[in-house]
């Protein structure tokens, strides 16, 4: 997941969208980055209750500690969400997510007025699940 960019990058290059139909093509295009999932990793226990669509994500911890991330949606917006929250835990070790809020950073992107509630929902509901995981590693 190397691929996708640092936190610092996702807000330069949102702030060079010029209106939302850009800044949605580009959070489609960051999903589009995600590599596919396997059938394993799309089971029932890496499903994220409270999604309106189907999320899975699946968090594993790699030799030094970090989590490693692995995620699909079957919405291409949402996807790209997914791939946003990743952006942001990527590097990071268990115990730093579980204690992270990453919220203000959508507050800084704007997302919240841009998506549909049952969307916010959902975001909310990734960000729980993935801090409630994480506690877990």
């Amino acid at each position: 997941m190397a691929s996708l960019p640092d936190p610092q990058k996702l807000l330069r290059n949102f702030s060079r969208c010029h209106d939302w139909e850009e800044k949605y093509l580009y959070i489609i295009e960051l999903g589009a980055m995600l590599p596919p999932l396997t059938d394993a990793q799309r089971q029932p226990e890496y499903l994220i209750a409270g999604c309106q669509s189907q999320v899975w994500i699946v968090l594993q911890p790699d030799a030094q500690g970090r989590v490693c991330f692995s995620g699909d949606s079957d919405a291409a917006i949402v996807k790209g969400l997914v791939a946003i929250v990743f952006s942001l835990y990527q590097g990071h070790g268990a115990q730093e997510i579980a204690a992270m809020d990453v919220r203000p950073f959508f507050q800084d992107l704007a997302l919240g007025q841009h998506l549909t509630p049952s969307r916010t929902q959902g975001l909310e509901a990734m960000l729980r699940s993935i801090r409630a995981r994480a506690a877990q590693l």
